[in-house]
């Protein structure tokens, strides 16, 4: 603590400030004895302080005591949009919480990538520049907060609530246009066609998790898809009609589309902040 803040619950009082006058003239009176006979010990320092203000010296707090609260794993994540390629936060970071979603995690290939790029490459054509996603999963939550010491208890929860679930096949063949709640981000996203019971029994579970420590549940009556790319704005107009129409037509007639586009989930992650747990299924 520093010695401003102890100053401010001090009172004004006249007594105070001949205290402070006297430990001032006895300082003046160490340092020009220092400059003839050196240094003097802390014992001689305090002998020449009145009795009555000697608790009022304050040392400094060591670094390691002032540190030793401090979370070494939690990061302060910047509001600038303009460090985000324009992405806007739905809620302000705040020490101590964080942001947490469930998700199954879907493991790209080449030839993956192969389809994603000819879709870019045309959404180009209908004049909309969409940015590649870092990493692709189906949602099984919405976004929502945890305090720190909520992290180990939610996600103990939320793996007794899986361990019986199956692991299963989904497909994932349906072009679709979304926006955020926001409409501040337009994503390009394959939507389920095949594997929606298994999924609505997962977001069963999680959604009893979240109940459990008074969190949002998962969207009503959600499409349940992999978001591809993205752009900043409410541009989904650009994407429907024609364009959608090729798209859908491009990943109809791709080559072994219906096995690349068939995906055994395995496991469930779970995201707080820059932390990732994973729960396998049976």
């Amino acid at each position: 603590m520093s010695s401003q803040v102890l100053v401010g619950y001090s009172s004004s009082s006249s007594s105070e400030d001949e205290t402070s006058a006297q430990i001032s003239g006895c300082y003046e009176k160490v340092q020009k004895k220092n400059s003839s006979d050196g240094e003097l010990g802390k014992s001689e320092v305090l002998h020449d302080v009145p009795q009555t203000s000697r608790s009022q010296i304050c040392l400094p707090v060591p670094d390691s005591v002032l540190n030793m609260f401090q979370d070494s794993k939690e990061e302060h994540c910047s509001d600038d949009s303009a460090q985000h390629g324009g992405r806007v936060r739905s809620f302000p970071h705040e020490r101590g919480n964080w942001a947490t979603y469930v998700y199954m995690p879907y493991e790209a290939n080449e030839e993956f990538f192969d389809l994603l790029d000819l879709l870019l490459s045309h959404t180009r054509t209908c004049g909309l520049s969409l940015v590649r996603m870092e990493e692709f999963h189906i949602s099984l939550s919405q976004t929502v907060v945890l305090r720190h010491h909520w992290i180990n208890p939610f996600m103990q929860s939320l793996r007794d609530r899986l361990l019986p679930v199956h692991r299963f096949f989904c497909v994932i063949d349906q072009v679709k246009v979304y926006t955020n709640q926001e409409k501040t981000r337009t994503f390009l996203g394959l939507a389920v066609s095949s594997g929606h019971a298994q999924i609505l029994e997962l977001i069963s579970e999680v959604d009893r998790v979240l109940e459990e420590f008074n969190l949002q549940t998962f969207y009503k009556n959600s499409s349940f898809h992999i978001s591809l790319a993205w752009c900043v704005g409410d541009l989904s107009d650009k994407l429907h009609g024609r364009c959608l129409q090729d798209l859908q037509e491009m990943v109809d007639h791709f080559e072994d589309a219906s096995v690349l586009l068939r995906c055994h989930m395995q496991q469930i992650c779970c995201k707080a902040g820059n932390k990732i747990f994973s729960f396998p299924l049976r």
